[in-house]
Order: structure tokens, then sequence, then C-alpha cells
């Protein structure tokens, strides 16, 4: 599923949105998307967490297996010079059903040809939506 390639230095937005799709339901192997967007010295720290390039790649096996639908809401991108910083959500449903909704503050370096070469972000999980209580439609 090659999208329009957007890379990480040209529009974080469509990056990120394009990023998120591939790994989780791409028909390409995990390494050529990873590749595409990523120095292969890549560094992503996700809330303290490193991840070299195969922990990326290897990332994207579970979610193809256990993700049915999946959306990213870019809040904010900021670019200057190899610098960028995002703030959006990735709203996830799993297989089973249950959704799980993650807000990411991403602060990024890039390589001269504008791929990602380290990340730093942060995360929170969101609150589950809360079903909707039946409307009272008695009057009362």
């Amino acid at each position: 599923m090659a999208t329009s390639i957007a890379l990480p230095g040209d529009d974080l937005t469509a990056y990120l949105t394009a990023y998120v799709a591939e790994m989780a339901f791409g028909t390409e192997e995990p390494e050529v998307v990873v590749d595409r967007y990523h120095t292969p010295d890549i560094l992503w720290l996700s809330d303290g967490h490193p991840m070299d390039r195969n922990r990326l790649v290897a990332h994207a096996k579970p979610s193809r297996k256990n993700v049915t639908q999946c959306t990213v809401d870019v809040m904010s991108t900021l670019a200057s010079g190899e610098r960028v910083a995002a703030r959006y959500t990735v709203t996830a449903t799993m297989r089973t059903g249950r959704t799980i909704a993650t807000e990411i503050y991403m602060f990024g370096n890039l390589a001269p040809d504008g791929r990602l070469h380290r990340v730093d972000a942060i995360t929170r999980d969101l609150p589950q939506p809360k079903e909707a209580a039946p409307e009272d439609v008695s009057g009362h």
C-alpha cells in the first residue's frame, strides 16, 4: 500500500498518517516502510524506551495481526530546520473490539534527506469512551 510518499521533513502530518496506516495495514514488508521514512540508525525513544530499526519493524507484526481500524488525528506540527515536533492521537480498534487511544507528543531530528534520524516521544493513554446512557424518553 504505497500511498503518496511524504517524508517527515516534507510534510509531517502526511508522514504521521501514512506511516501508521502502512505499518498497520500495508502490504509491503515492514522493513521497506521503516526504511522509507527513517534512517538505518533511527533511534525512537518512546517514554524513555528505546526502539531501533529492528524493534520498529517488529512492532508492525502484532499491529497487522490485531488492529482492525486505526485513525490518526494530528492536532499540531512544527518544523524548524532539522527539527520537527507534533502533537497527535492514534486511535486503534483491536480485533477483540477494544479501542485504544493514545495521545503522543513527538520531537524529532531529521537527516539531510528528510527522513527521521531520532525521535523522542511522550505518550499518554486516553480514557476509554464511556457508553452513552440510554435516553430517558419517558419524559421524567
